[in-house]
């Protein structure tokens, strides 16, 4: 696996996750406490190992492309 996130992508993952899992466990109820839960755990995953697999089946690379030295 190639990673196909950059670094910005990677931290808006990670606050994502934050808020679902506060989301989980203060104001969701019922259900929702497993959706909250699952999209953060999502969310922590693909921030942890830098690549998404929706990513990868949409063709979207928001990691940097190294410059080749001349």
């Amino acid at each position: 696996m190639k990673p196909n996130e950059g670094t910005t992508d990677r931290i808006i993952r990670l606050v994502l996750a934050a808020v679902f899992f506060l989301l989980a466990f203060t104001v969701a109820g019922g259900v929702w406490v497993y959706v909250a839960v699952g999209l953060g755990a999502i969310m922590l995953l693909t921030a942890a190992i830098g690549f998404c697999p929706l990513y990868a089946l949409l063709g979207i690379n928001t990691c940097p492309v190294p410059q080749r030295k001349a």
